[in-house]
């Protein structure tokens, strides 16, 4: 035969193979013996038992793949299932296939299902994955700091794929499901090398993007310290962390992390904290060298941003116990105190004309112990600078206090506490404003009438229950006093009020509340109960008058009952013989917005 023909021949024989293999392929891989390869492949692999509905269906290009119906994930010995897929496509080695055994390179889930139920919260994962993790994790009992990674195995595993997956909740008969469109990628080549994990679904009703990576899975399932990065990206909020981690019982991370959230109430609603019921903070962000484990987190050279208002310090988390506990130092450039406090406190900052309904449950949800400090601060309508502060709440508790402040061209400590009690939610405020300015002060809140243009000091303690804050107003007890020097006092014509009670009919208050009085001193003190300041003294003087006030006014609008005197100063006829004008009385009665000024007897 010549050399021509031989290679005739072979080239004739090997396509005739290959043909006979390309008819035999589809045969040989869609029996029901190798299903229940596949199948003890699966189960090989997971240490669950599976079983499949349908025998395999087989494409041959470009792979050899077999086509998986009907799949469910159990439980051994009759246990609960625990997965189920639609399909599962598996790519398997031809040659194997002919010889009668099953390897597979890549395997792809076509709408799983796993399931979280009360009889499978807690799996003990078997097969090679729960061999080679419980090798991991003698390797690191030995030696935790350098475990010997040469004992780990080295099986290959290759890619997991799936798509159109979910999450369920079974409890009581019932159904919820958890996550949906789930979409992703494992790529883990050898069980001892790196491996690369991308997910991306529906949790909470927004679309959610994870990515994972780790050098060595099995040593970071096992207990030892190992690099990761994580990166999760949402409409809601973002995070990332990029350094060490250890997945032990105590679970370890030293890193860096940072996160961003777009709406901090948006926030805490798909993550289901609800923490801040009426926050006003909008965009928060965070950027922190991070350090702990599941009980413990410490952040340092931490950047929290709000609102674009940047703060650093540092903050320990301790995560164990009923509620997780916060605490730490802050320093802000500039700082909103009603939006921060909105966070944890029953302050509803979103209210247009002021705090709403008292939330008798925000003390309930964290404990906290902030120190804070801010260059520059508002308080609503109130402007401050160099402020000192802590802010704390615990269970049934709520307290922020200013320590120190300088506002209004003087300095500022308050103090707003919030204590649940059976009975109720009782509120304590305190204010303590030294040599302020009084018309700036004024100013602030929106007073425009009987506001001291002087200055002075201010002190206000009020304690009250309530659900509302009107109903608080309406109820408080505490103390009111208020001493001011020389200055004028705006929106009152006291000279054209005396002047007026000479003619002995009552009028409207609001007919003489025009311009301003000046006045050389105003001392007020008064007592506090049950919605309603009780005067103990008050006194104007004024160049032409000294007029002394006492009674009773509502805290809101309800009824003023005051009277007054007003003595003028001592007039000389002679050296000798002074004369004594006669004193003024009169009387402010009615609604506090609407009072009447009625005359009463002139004394001698």
């Amino acid at each position: 035969m010549s050399r021509r023909n031989r290679v005739a021949w072979i080239v004739g024989g090997a396509a005739g193979m290959a043909l006979l293999v390309a008819l035999a392929l589809p045969y040989v891989a869609s029996t029901q013996l190798v299903a229940e390869r596949i199948s003890d492949k699966l189960s090989e692999w997971s240490g669950l038992h599976v079983s499949i509905g349908a025998t395999p269906e087989t494409d041959i290009w470009p792979d050899l793949q077999a086509n998986l119906t009907d799949v469910t994930f159990a439980l051994p010995g009759g246990g609960a299932t625990i997965a189920t897929a639609e399909r599962i496509e598996v790519v398997l080695s031809a040659w194997a296939v002919l010889s009668g055994n099953v390897e597979f390179s890549s395997v792809r889930l076509v709408r799983p299902t796993i399931i979280v139920g009360d009889d499978n919260a807690v799996v003990a994962l078997g097969g090679k994955f729960g061999r080679a993790l419980a090798t991991a994790r003698a390797i690191v009992e030995e030696n935790r700091t350098n475990p010997d990674t040469a004992r780990l195995p080295s099986d290959k595993f290759g890619s997991l794929d799936f798509s159109e997956g979910r999450i369920v909740a079974i409890s009581g008969g019932s159904e919820t499901e958890v996550a949906s469109g789930l979409a992703g990628r494992l790529s883990w080549a050898a069980l001892n090398g790196r491996a690369d994990a991308s997910v991306t679904g529906v949790w909470r009703g927004e679309q959610v993007a994870l990515n994972v990576s780790s050098d060595n899975p099995l040593l970071l399932l096992g207990g030892a310290a190992t690099p990761l990065t994580i990166g999760l990206k949402s409409t809601p909020a973002n995070l990332s962390f990029d350094g060490m981690a250890s997945a032990s019982h105590s679970g370890y991370l030293d890193g860096r992390v940072s996160f961003s959230a777009p709406s901090a109430r948006k926030l805490f609603e798909w993550s289901g904290a609800q923490l801040a019921h009426s926050t006003a903070i909008g965009s928060i962000s965070l950027d922190s060298q991070i350090q702990g484990d599941r009980d413990r987190l410490r952040l340092e050279d931490a950047t929290i941003t709000m609102d674009g208002k940047p703060a650093r310090g540092a903050l320990d988390l301790l995560l164990k116990g009923k509620l997780p506990m916060v605490s730490g130092t802050l320093a802000f450039d500039t700082l909103d105190l009603r939006a921060f406090l909105s966070a944890f406190t029953p302050l509803d900052a979103s209210a247009d004309s002021g705090p709403g309904v008292i939330d008798a449950d925000f003390a309930s949800r964290l404990n906290l112990d902030l120190r804070l400090s801010a260059a520059q601060a508002t308080a609503g309508a109130f402007s401050l600078s160099d402020v000192a502060a802590t802010a704390r709440v615990s269970e049934g508790l709520a307290a922020f206090d200013i320590s120190d402040a300088s506002a209004f061209g003087g300095s500022v400590q308050t103090g707003l506490r919030f204590n649940r009690k059976p009975e109720g939610t009782e509120v304590e405020m305190r204010l303590l404003a030294t040599d302020v300015d009084g018309g700036a002060m004024g100013s602030a809140i929106g007073m425009t009438r009987l506001v001291p243009g002087a200055r002075g000091t201010i002190s206000v303690i009020l304690k009250g229950g309530g659900e509302s804050w009107g109903e608080l107003l309406g109820h408080a007890n505490g103390s009111f006093s208020a001493n001011f020097g020389p200055g004028s006092l705006s929106g009152v014509d006291m000279a054209g009020l005396l002047s007026r009670l000479k003619n002995g009919q009552p009028f409207s208050f609001w007919e003489v509340a025009t311009g301003s009085s000046p006045f050389d001193g105003l001392d007020v003190k008064a007592v506090l109960s049950d919605g309603t300041a009780r005067i103990e003294k008050a006194e104007l003087r004024t160049p032409l008058n000294h007029i002394a006030f006492a009674g009773a006014a509502s805290l809101s609008d309800g009824p003023i009952d005051l009277s007054a005197t007003a003595q003028p100063p001592l007039q000389a006829a002679s050296e000798e013989t002074p004369t004594v004008s006669p004193n003024t009385t009169f009387a402010i009665k009615g609604q506090l917005n609407a009072p009447t000024v009625i005359p009463t007897l002139a004394t001698e």
